[in-house]
């Protein structure tokens, strides 16, 4: 189609590496890969094992950026996305979407690799965010791939362990949480720009107000379970950092109130984010349950 190919012919293969790049959505992608390495190490993976599950989710995440940015590349031209490569000409829809498919192949056969159980779900899972990115961003569901693919993300790495050990509970619990609460914030800085293109995600229905508020609070609940789901006391560094995530929330809460337009319920919620994972390196021995 012309619109794939639009500014793109004279763009330098430097340029092009860059703009494919940033359309992976590198910081979320970053951060989730990183998770499952957590998880992977917390859980006694094999060293082997612990590099492919890593992998796996990589692909994963490399797929779901790609196929957003692919999926999104007319609504971002609409509204001069200009830090988006695919308004800039850095790189052409069609690419992205050649990308997409090529990193989500990788990432099937990584995943059945751990075996079928595991593969299953981290198939699951990342199918849930194309399924975000295709469709439910728009509808009064856009938090319920977030809560599923977040969720699956313990239960793949302890099923990839094949040693008959399960998830525990709390884990799932507390990973969906922070999916949601991520996904609310993260939807923040381009309220406007998603509603004037008829996105209607469950943001976008409750408004700058709200979202600013809900988001902080889904993150901050987050961190209380992950502070009472392991067994035994929590330790004193657990301890401080729920705490310090309450208090961010409730700052950010209350400057989404009085200040909604403000980008700091935005900083706040992620801070908040930050600390759950933190909280969630701190428990990662805990993940894991006997079978």
């Amino acid at each position: 189609m012309g619109g794939d190919t639009t500014g793109t012919a004279r763009v330098t293969p430097a340029a092009r590496a860059r703009g494919l790049l940033l359309a992976t959505h590198p910081a979320p992608a970053t951060v989730v890969t990183g998770l499952a390495l957590v998880f992977a190490v917390g859980v006694g993976l094999p060293a082997g094992r612990a590099v492919l599950v890593t992998a796996a989710v990589a692909a994963g995440q490399l797929s779901v950026g790609w196929s957003n940015d692919w999926l999104d590349a007319a609504r971002d031209r609409r509204v001069g996305r200009a830090d988006k490569p695919t308004v800039t000409g850095a790189v052409a829809p069609r690419d992205l979407r050649t990308a997409a498919f090529a990193a989500l192949a990788g990432c099937v056969v990584l995943s059945f690799a751990t075996g079928l159980v595991p593969g299953l779900l981290h198939v699951a899972a990342v199918g849930s965010a194309w399924s975000y990115n295709a469709r439910l961003k728009s509808t009064p569901l856009s938090w319920l791939p977030y809560a599923v693919s977040f969720g699956l993300l313990p239960a793949f790495v302890v099923a990839a362990a094949g040693d008959g050990r399960v998830v525990a509970g709390w884990t799932v619990g507390a990973a969906a949480l922070l999916g949601v609460g991520a996904h609310l914030a993260n939807v923040l800085p381009d309220l406007e720009d998603d509603a004037a293109t008829g996105v209607r995600g469950l943001p976008h229905r409750l408004g700058r107000r709200g979202t600013s508020v809900l988001a902080p609070v889904v993150l901050a609940a987050g961190s209380v379970v992950i502070l009472l789901g392991p067994p035994g006391p929590p330790s004193a560094a657990s301890v401080t950092l729920a705490g310090g995530a309450v208090l961010l929330a409730a700052l950010a809460g209350t400057v989404g109130i009085v200040r909604p337009h403000s980008r700091a319920p935005f900083l706040l919620s992620l801070a908040v984010a930050v600390v759950c994972v933190a909280q969630l390196v701190l428990a990662a021995d805990a993940v894991a349950l006997p079978g």
